[in-house]
């Protein structure tokens, strides 16, 4: 059987997605500040693009329709491609995209107020090392050990791995390790949490009291609430005991948190809800977003009858013309579809705008998608890295999205006002007698929620909450 080469003709149907539709997909995730920064770079390397000068920005009205300019005859008797762009594009030629009038800025905190920079645990443990030896082995081995403590302070190294950096003597290591521990704040450089307990105590003047059997001997029934095994086991009254359990519970378990604070991630809104007399409105917070429009100078280079134009130069052009425009019109319809998103969600979750978490309904982006008419995947992208401020606080805006858990009463009830339920059951709960799943599961059935055990388990967990036996409290 002969093999041949052979040359068909066949009608197929697929689904290609054009640069200009590659392009919006790609805007679409993107916060407020990585459009920024992506528009600003494309100012840079399109030389068609140009921001809008402060002089020409006017208040831009969002129910008057903005007149077209007047085609100009270079552009219009062009027949490149045989397209008009200026009946397609009209609006953008001379303006491009203008945001809406910015919000009003709330004034800033005084420059006097911010730090330049923070004082970070190893810098405060190296200041101290410098003032308190002038031995070189001493204050290399010390910076080894400051080098491989955790942001809690614990050293996250043995003592073979830091003889073997040098390699120094385990003797002289154990030496330095002495020295760095006796170091601000007390506890620092301990190997594990008894460790880090017993150097405060020692710090003190604890040696040898019961507090420091506690903590040495006893530490995991501490851990567990077993307050009557412990005073069994010391041979103290449980009122007797009290006081040494409350010194343990002043120590602090992570000595270098203090000079190690997590560094707060400010949230700028990608939209605002605005109550508008009984209707919430969304309003695209555009500030900072650069104001483009097509150069006009370049513009004057696509004319043929224009003066020193080849035709390699007016090939450019047009490229990054067309470029340009479908940049602007990508950037147009993102926040079109931000803005329909954002009032779907508003419009499904009006009485958490006006109530609260507690009446958070379930939502799920099929329901979203068929109310503006688009695919689930767009709006999967648009919710990404958006946060949406409202008068009940600033949320991210896939903290809508949640599945909802059917009730006795015949409505959905969202997973997000569960979890706030439990919540405030167990903060209401006797200290001395906590509540059990079980018994939260109860207490959940009769208000008409159906919840399995695990469920609720899950749920506690999910809200950082300890099991009831570390919630108890003895005395």
């Amino acid at each position: 059987m002969g093999i041949h080469q052979k040359l068909h003709t066949k009608l197929v149907q697929k689904l290609i997605l054009t640069p200009s539709l590659q392009q919006a997909i790609k805007l679409l995730p993107m916060s407020t500040l990585e459009l920024s920064d992506l528009l600003n770079q494309e100012m840079v390397e399109n030389p068609m693009l140009e921001e809008v000068p402060t002089e020409d920005l006017q208040p831009v009205d969002a129910a008057a329709t903005p007149e077209k300019p007047e085609p100009q005859q270079g552009v219009k008797n062009d027949v490149w491609d045989d397209q008009d762009y200026e009946y397609f594009f009209g609006d953008y030629l001379d303006d491009g995209y203008r945001p809406k009038a910015p919000q009003e800025v709330k004034e800033l905190p005084p420059i006097e107020n911010t730090l330049s920079t923070l004082t970070s645990l190893a810098d405060h443990l190296m200041w101290q090392l410098s003032m308190q030896t002038d031995d070189a082995l001493m204050r290399e081995i010390g910076s080894a050990i400051i080098g491989n403590l955790d942001d809690d302070g614990y050293l996250v190294a043995s003592f073979d791995e830091l003889a073997g950096m040098g390699p120094w003597p385990v003797a002289e290591v154990e030496r330095a390790l002495r020295l760095v521990q006796s170091f601000d704040p007390t506890g620092v450089a301990a190997r594990d949490l008894q460790e880090c307990l017993l150097l405060q105590l020692r710090h003190l003047g604890l040696e040898g009291t019961p507090t420091e059997r506690i903590v040495s001997d006893h530490l995991r029934l501490l851990q567990n609430h077993q307050v009557p095994e412990i005073a069994r086991k010391v041979g103290l009254t449980i009122d007797d005991l009290k006081e040494h359990i409350e010194i343990i519970r002043h120590l602090d378990p992570k000595p270098g948190s203090r000079y190690n604070p997590t560094q707060s991630q400010y949230v700028i809104p990608d939209v605002y809800v605005v109550k508008v007399e009984d209707q919430y409105v969304a309003v695209l917070n555009e500030d900072g977003l650069p104001q483009m429009r097509i150069s006009p100078v370049y513009r004057r280079l696509l004319d043929k009858g224009a003066a020193g134009n080849t035709d390699e130069t007016r090939a450019y052009v047009k490229d990054k013309f067309r470029s340009a425009l479908w940049l602007i019109k990508s950037v147009e319809q993102r926040q079109k579809t931000i803005h329909k998103v954002a009032n779907s969600i508003i419009n499904f979750q009006r009485d958490f705008l006006d109530h609260g978490i507690e009446h958070l309904r379930p939502l799920v982006l099929r329901d979203v998608a068929n109310d503006i008419g688009m695919h689930e995947s767009t709006v999967s992208r648009v919710v990404t890295n958006k946060y949406m401020h409202t008068p009940q606080g600033v949320f991210e805006m896939k903290y809508f999205f949640h599945s909802g858990i059917s009730s006795s009463y015949g409505e959905s009830v969202s997973s997000v006002t569960i979890k706030q339920r439990i919540r405030k059951i167990i903060e209401n709960e006797d200290p001395r007698k906590p509540l059990s799943d079980s018994k939260i599961v109860s207490i959940l059935q009769r208000e008409g929620l159906e919840l399995a055990r695990r469920t609720i388990a899950k749920y506690r967990e999910e809200l950082k909450i300890p099991t009831s036996n570390q919630r108890k409290v003895m005395y």
